[in-house]
């Protein structure tokens, strides 16, 4: 990044470039940085945190604080470790960047949890279920394919699921138990289990420590979509480079139809998020302590107020893993609606399912010490090496699968952790392309019926709740998701196994 006015000299001269995929911010870049940061980036990548900077500084920037500048801010939090990371789907997100990842030593006693490292949809995600279709056999019946989804799968932004009536209880049991209660009750396959990142339940959630209103938010939300960024996908394989990883996964040959789903916590988890940056803020106040970023809300891990956030955190992650469980069971009732076959017949297995948005606890090698760490990931993926014992024994020997859903119309690529990521990232990869433009900037330049034309024009069929979606998260609004994860590739920190291209999308 060069220089180009007095006043970004001192930007520029802090941010140094390692390599052809990364590159270094110095820990004067601002004020009280403890560690470095790191941003994994290439070229055309780095000149658009290059524009967020000026605009940012010549007080033209109307989005929040420049991605780049947060990588800087978060590195100022209390008891982190190693570096602040910044991946290549990098945008500006509320205190950390969406594409972040930062890990805070748990023996040290000041170190902080903060609800901004994971966000407010706690547990967003996806989930890829693969079948022996073929994309001859889909295109056949496609439209029907849609309108059965579409019809079964509540979506839009404070719609729930009028067919799933939880009680009380069953929420508990969702909250604490996560997928056990979706295949007591007949939502998903035993083994689906098996293929869902920690099994689908995180431990440590205890609905006594949610409050009323992300209760009563989330107790009629389960198994819908939501909106925004979240989709149902028809996806075809497009390309396989590693056909015996792929194989492991049950991808035998191009031409294959997977189906990938992306939601989260909905309005439970955005609750949950919200309650704690209240309370955060408060303790903060009362103690006079300030912060580089009012956004950068945190509270030491060792203390109540924390331990209760991350509980209630575990607590909604579940709730995300159920609601995938339960719209993967009505994608499976749709092809059976539409193709008259069983789902098992078709082979509608899970091959997996990861979370984007979370805070774990894990052990990391941090200059050649074995520490125990919580890590924050927003919008990043787990990506464990080979062999790791959090990997189900499924795929431990080819590495952690990793589903990096695409910007609606583009390719979604599935590929594995590795060794190198354990070391430079804590076990983390890029999450998707990420956005290039705000969701208000495109609906100026950008009108619903010519992004409907262009999809249509792909072959690409959509359902839609909302018109105002198609703009807000049509392909022009992000970066390109192949240099994305070429850059991942690149950096070591993940590897490619097969790509998906889409042939039929329902939003919100």
């Amino acid at each position: 990044m060069e220089e180009s006015n007095d006043g970004l000299a001192r930007d520029r001269a802090n941010i140094e470039v390692i390599n052809n995929h990364s590159i270094r911010l110095k820990e004067g870049t601002v004020a009280g940085m403890r560690v470095p940061g790191i941003v994994y980036v290439s070229e055309p990548f780095a000149k658009l945190l290059d524009i967020e900077l000026e605009a940012f500084h010549e007080s033209k920037w109307a989005g929040s604080i420049p991605s780049v500048l947060q990588v800087a801010n978060v590195a100022t939090l209390p008891g982190i470790v190693k570096a602040s990371i910044g991946l290549p789907d990098i945008h500006s997100g509320y205190g950390f960047a969406v594409g972040h990842v930062a890990a805070f030593d748990m023996d040290d006693l000041e170190a902080v949890v903060s609800p901004g490292g994971v966000g407010y949809d706690i547990n967003c995600g996806v989930r890829l279920i693969r079948t022996n279709l073929t994309a001859v056999q889909v295109e056949a019946r496609k439209g029907d394919l849609l309108d059965a989804m579409f019809a079964k799968i509540p979506v839009g932004v404070a719609r729930g699921n009028p067919d799933l009536q939880l009680s009380r209880d069953d929420l508990k049991q969702v909250l604490e138990q996560g997928m056990a209660w979706a295949v007591q009750k007949g939502h998903a396959w035993p083994e689906d289990v098996d293929h869902v990142e920690d099994n689908g339940c995180i431990a440590g959630g205890l609905m006594k420590s949610i409050g009323q209103r992300p209760l009563s938010r989330g107790i009629s939300q389960l198994g819908s979509l939501g909106s925004g960024n979240h989709y149902v996908e028809i996806q075809v394989v497009d390309e396989i480079y590693d056909s015996d990883a792929a194989r492991v996964m049950g991808i035998e040959k191009v031409g294959q139809v997977c189906v990938m789903l992306h939601c989260g916590s909905r309005g439970l988890g955005h609750q949950v998020a919200e309650d704690a940056i209240r309370e955060f803020d408060a303790k903060l106040a009362a103690e006079g302590t300030k912060l580089v970023d009012r956004q950068l809300s945190c509270y030491k891990i060792s203390s109540p107020e924390a331990q209760r956030y991350l509980s209630g955190m575990a607590a909604a992650a579940n709730f995300a893993f159920v609601n995938r469980s339960v719209i993967a069971r009505l994608v499976r009732e749709s092809f059976e609606a539409v193709f008259g076959m069983a789902s098992r017949d078709m082979d509608m297995h899970v091959v997996y399912d990861v979370a984007h948005n979370i805070a774990k606890v894990e052990e990391h090698v941090v200059e050649g010490v074995k520490k125990r760490l919580l890590v924050h990931r927003k919008g990043s993926s787990r990506a464990f090496g080979p062999n790791h014992p959090s990997v189900p024994a499924k795929y431990r020997a080819i590495g952690q699968p990793v589903l990096i859903g695409g910007s609606m119309g583009t390719y979604s690529y599935v590929l594995t952790g590795t060794e190198a990521a354990m070391q430079k990232t804590f076990g983390s990869t890029c999450h998707g392309a990420g956005r290039a433009l705000g969701r208000n900037r495109t609906k100026k330049i950008l009108l619903p019926e010519e992004v409907v034309k262009r999809l249509n024009e792909k072959g690409i069929d959509i359902r839609v709740g909302q018109m105002n979606a198609v703009v807000e998260e049509a392909p022009e609004a992000y970066k390109d998701v192949n240099e994305v994860v070429n850059i991942c590739e690149s950096a070591g920190i993940s590897k490619k196994v097969f790509r998906l291209k889409p042939i039929g999308v329902i939003k919100g």
